[in-house]
């Protein structure tokens, strides 16, 4: 069964305690964030989540299911994720190495000094 829009504002509702409306607020504000960030070709990086990417696909030859006939499939962009190291070990069950979660929070702290320093 997958995570629904509305499973994901129930769970922010009951896990931090925002009434019902604040959670829907929430949850639309930072779908539009992303959704606009894509839209306007840049690519989205989630710490520990993954990275949704913008790519162009070129121009290229297909076909017609109905007919069989041959025709060009216009240039698109579309959308990829490729999830971070940190989700990808806790799908396939593992806790990360330790080598590799002390890497984790490295960089973290990293780009948390950075941003204090205004960097």
């Amino acid at each position: 069964m997958p995570l629904t829009k509305a499973d994901i504002i129930d769970s922010i509702h009951h896990r931090l305690g925002l009434p019902k409306a604040r959670s829907i607020q929430v949850t639309e504000t930072l779908l539009e964030i992303i959704k606009q960030t894509l839209a306007s070709g840049e690519d989205v990086l989630i710490s520990g989540f993954g990275k949704f990417c913008v790519k162009n696909k070129q121009e290229r030859k297909g076909r017609n299911p109905q007919t069989g006939e041959d025709m060009m499939l216009g240039s698109r962009r579309v959308v990829t994720f490729k999830c971070s190291g940190v989700l990808r070990d806790r799908i396939n069950g593992g806790n990360m190495s330790d080598d590799r979660l002390n890497d984790y929070h490295q960089k973290k702290e990293k780009i948390r000094s950075q941003k204090n320093m205004g960097i």
